[in-house]
């Protein structure tokens, strides 16, 4: 039985070798170091396993027994013998040296904790219609120029047809710009002076290059073209100025107004993607006689408004380049001028595709992202190709196979719910809805009527809403009382038409070609003109619009 002993006690001391052996908060010494007898002290097996726990236990335990028992003997002269004791132990090597670094220690220091992100800033954003109503929105600083749209478009119940756009406009220096769709707002706004404001607006033109390149860039004006020998096509020569990659020159005379004079001088000047250039002698473009104007990278293009009045350019096409840090020094702005409208409009299309690049073709290819949730949905875009003509008089319905009888159907149709507008009251009178008195005012109810405006101010609409073909409004004659204008774009030139009235019947119509087409009302006119080019140059497509915010 001894020899059991020695090996129990033996297996006990090798567990608590590291700690020492406790009893009522005093060292207890070694049985066999005492009496030299093989016996062990009489204590429960729980009290065995506390003595072999860690120091950390096992010096709380000693403060809740040396009360208990002893309360007059000095904690802290234990406590600095347990820790010569354990000094003295052979050192072991520690397995996770990383975590004992104040950097990566696993213990959380106080303060350690991620605390809450703050909030996004948000600013507050003064935005304008084009009849001078104005509203306030809250945005985030993060919120893209197409984001912004897209929450006023949500906020004034429009129809989003991706032509609104966000336009910097500079009253006081006369200058305007579009934003383009991955601009910031806060950003823009923080570069905008107090005089400076931002309009809402349409504008059909910002992606129509993608379109049909060849209408906004003529050929003499690029410079790959004058280059090729007419076997490769023009289009295809046109479409390398989509590449960023690949983009050539765009090239030709300007007028470009000399900095600290009035006067205008008329250059030779060369856009490439390091900036703008002027030729010093003629049309050369060898770099000793190349003068740069501007660079690209911190700049923005924009256009004139009232150019002649404000800086005496010599035509109504000018635009500006403006670094981004300039505010009101006009000093530091380059004024230039064009010809016509096409070659202005190819100066600064050509810019904006050079500065952005890849960045722009995304801003048109990328589908709209909707971030809001609208409780309505935008009009799908039918083809006329996929419409037949039905007749349901009969108990079942029939596709009208006759052209005629389907123009016919149509026309009747049409007419229908004007026939249903004419009511009568008691008295025998004729109601304000009979259709020679509707037919006279129903227009100014279509977003399309302008009312009274001159042709100055029609001019001024559809250039700012885009020189795209089949842009156009009505509006109300100044020569003629009784008569309508049609105010329409093609080949980025602006045209007008005389809808004059006409009797048949005692029935008053209106006609644009001299009453060989009739139409009972100006709404009829515009659906006809939508469907038929008919004497005009191209359909009806877009239609200028104004909305209140």
């Amino acid at each position: 039985m001894n020899s059991s002993l020695d090996s129990l006690y033996s297996a006990c001391s090798t567990v608590s070798e590291s700690v020492p052996l406790l009893k009522n908060g005093q060292l207890n010494q070694s049985p066999l170091s005492n009496s030299g007898t093989n016996t062990l002290p009489s204590m429960p097996q729980k009290q065995k396993m506390q003595r072999s726990q860690p120091m950390q236990i096992q010096a709380v335990r000693l403060k809740k027994n040396a009360y208990k028992t002893k309360p007059a003997v000095n904690l802290s002269k234990r406590l600095q013998e347990e820790q010569l004791r354990t000094s003295s132990l052979p050192a072991i090597p520690n397995p996770f040296p990383e975590l004992c670094t104040p950097a990566s220690s696993p213990v959380l220091a106080p303060g350690s904790l991620p605390q809450n992100q703050p909030a996004s800033k948000k600013s507050v954003v003064r935005v304008f219609s084009e009849d001078g109503t104005c509203k306030m929105v809250e945005i985030l600083a993060d919120m893209t120029a197409r984001d912004f749209c897209q929450l006023l478009i949500y906020k004034s119940h429009c129809v989003d047809d991706n032509s609104w756009t966000l336009v910097e406009h500079h009253p006081h220096l006369g200058l305007e710009r579009c934003l383009e769709d991955h601009e910031l707002v806060v950003q823009i706004q923080s570069t905008m002076t107090s005089e400076s404001k931002f309009l809402f607006r349409k504008n059909y033109a910002r992606y129509e290059f993608f379109k049909n390149p060849v209408n906004f860039f003529p050929e003499q004006m690029v410079a790959w073209c004058q280059q090729s020998d007419g076997s490769i096509p023009k289009s295809e020569l046109l479409q390398n100025l989509l590449n960023v990659n690949s983009c050539p020159e765009i090239q030709g005379s300007l007028y470009v107004k000399e900095a600290g004079k009035k006067s205008w001088k008329k250059l030779f000047v060369c856009l490439r993607r390091s900036g703008l250039y002027c030729s010093t002698k003629g049309t050369s473009k060898e770099p000793r006689h190349l003068q740069g104007i501007s660079d690209l990278e911190d700049s923005n293009i924009y256009s004139l408004i009232s150019c002649k009045k404000l800086y005496n350019s010599p035509t109504d096409f000018g635009f500006c380049i403006k670094p981004r840090k300039v505010l009101t020094d006009i000093k530091e702005l380059r004024f230039l001028c064009a010809e016509d409208e096409q070659t202005r409009t190819c100066w600064m299309t050509a810019f904006r595709l050079l500065k952005y690049g890849m960045l722009l073709y995304q801003n048109y290819r990328i589908p709209q992202q909707k971030t809001l949730h609208t409780n309505f949905s935008t009009p799908r875009s039918v083809s006329e190709n996929c419409l037949v003509a039905m007749d349901f008089s009969g108990q079942t319905g029939r596709v009208i196979e006759n052209p005629l009888e389907a123009q016919s159907a149509a026309v009747e149709e049409g007419h229908a719910w004007r026939k249903r507008s004419s009511r009568m009251n008691v008295l025998g009178n004729q109601s304000p809805l009979h259709p020679s008195t509707l037919s006279t005012v129903i227009h100014r109810t279509q977003p399309w009527f302008h009312g009274r405006i001159p042709r100055e101010e029609s001019h001024k609409i559809i250039r700012q809403q885009g020189l795209v073909d089949g842009l156009f409004l009505l509006r109300d004659s100044q020569s003629n009382p009784k008569a309508f204008v049609l105010t329409l774009c093609h080949h980025q030139k602006i045209k007008h038409f005389q809808i004059l009235p006409c009797e048949d019947d005692g029935q008053t119509f209106f006609s644009l070609d001299d009453g060989n087409t009739k139409f009972t009302d100006l709404i009829q006119l515009v659906e006809f003109y939508q469907l038929n080019k008919g004497v005009l140059p191209c359909k009806l497509k877009y239609h200028c619009i104004r909305v209140a915010l």
